[in-house]
């Protein structure tokens, strides 16, 4: 089953796109497989924040663990709303998300 995503590019451009949830992927892979231009330089691993990402709207997320809290607090562009897309993986809970990319560091 696929859930219905909406990601705001860095020109401000909205992408809505169909996330599959049975593949085990995540925002940042998603992103990637859209090629919306996410760096994901670290592999998914919560060390490089290049996939740092703001929530628009209020979908249930799983909680931030320590290793994102940890990534977020040395990272750039950090808001209230910043959660790392590596660490979010792509669940049915997801539809109807909206997130827009943070600047490039």
């Amino acid at each position: 089953m696929d859930v219905l995503i909406k990601i705001k590019d860095r020109e401000g451009v909205v992408h809505e796109l169909q996330a599959p949830t049975d593949m085990a992927m995540n925002i940042m892979e998603l992103c990637k497989a859209y090629e919306l231009p996410v760096e994901g330089t670290c592999g998914g691993m919560a060390m490089c924040a290049s996939c740092q990402c703001y929530v628009l709207n209020d979908v249930s997320l799983p909680e931030m663990g320590e290793d994102e809290e940890a990534m977020l607090s040395e990272a750039f562009y950090v808001k209230s709303n910043s959660r790392l897309g590596c660490q979010i993986p792509i669940t049915v809970d997801l539809e109807g998300l909206e997130l827009e990319l943070a600047p490039e560091s």
